[in-house]
């Protein structure tokens, strides 16, 4: 892999990988414009290596808080530590079973359907517009809410959906206050990408080159920088109401991603 595509796939994973507008859905309409051929493939490493990074970026935004539950969970009582760390559990459950059990109707998604992921890219776009015009308050995150956006995390496995948009967009429309939804929403996938991580390894499908090593070295880097910025970004845009930006974004790619996909 060259220096500078690796540079480019790990600053595109870390923005992606918190701004609403789906890595996914970007991925497969590049494919598209440029070809197959024409766009480097990521091996299984680096795919690993850019989700480790971006988990870490998420690790430093929110170390204090990570601290705090895992100082609550070794007091070993009925604490908010605790309630939360269920929560966490539970909105894990759909991604888990839909990974399970329908991994390969899900790959089939992913073939190059620019029209599929056009139309849901307007779906994330309505979610994140809705999201934008409710009402703050101050309500936390409860267990049927974590129930909910975990639904909307598996759906959002699904080419053009937006992990971070709908499940923001979701926990805001229950009526969540935005700065606890946001952080719920980055909380809650951690689990899930070294879960991910791990089953990789334990494949046993991960081969290292040491000429690849710098390349490696620099998407990692390139993916948690931009991941420590998107996520800090993305919470202040949350809270600030600023989701609109975003919703047109991806009705604009989305409608162009239709228009493609039906005159290709």
């Amino acid at each position: 892999m060259e220096i500078i595509d690796a540079i480019i796939l790990g600053i595109v994973q870390g923005l992606t990988e918190f701004l609403p507008v789906s890595s996914s859905g970007h991925l497969e309409i590049g494919k598209a414009i440029l070809g197959d051929n024409s766009v480097p493939e990521e091996s299984l490493l680096f795919t690993v290596i850019l989700h480790f990074a971006t988990a870490l970026s998420t690790i430093v935004v929110f170390r204090k808080d990570i601290l705090v539950i895992i100082k609550g969970l070794f007091a070993f009582k009925k604490n908010e530590e605790t309630f939360f760390s269920l929560k966490i559990i539970i909105s894990m459950l759909p991604a888990v079973l839909v990974g399970l059990f329908f991994e390969e109707q899900l790959e089939q998604l992913f073939g190059g359907n620019i029209a599929f992921v056009g139309f849901m890219l307007i779906i994330t776009a309505v979610l994140l517009w809705l999201a934008d015009k409710a009402k703050d308050t101050q309500k936390p995150v409860s267990n049927s809410n974590a129930l909910v956006i975990g639904i909307a995390q598996a759906i959002a496995m699904l080419p053009g959906i937006s992990r971070s948009g709908a499940t923001i967009s979701t926990s805001v429309l229950l009526g969540n206050d935005k700065t606890k939804a946001a952080r719920f929403s980055f909380l809650m996938v951690i689990p899930l990408i070294f879960g991910k991580i791990a089953k990789d390894i334990l494949s046993g499908d991960l081969s290292f080159s040491s000429e690849n090593s710098l390349p490696l070295a620099l998407g990692f880097i390139s993916a948690f920088i931009s991941g420590l910025f998107a996520c800090t970004w993305m919470i202040s845009l949350v809270k600030q109401s600023k989701l609109t930006y975003f919703a047109v974004y991806c009705i604009l790619v989305g409608l162009l991603a239709i228009i493609f996909g039906f005159i290709k």
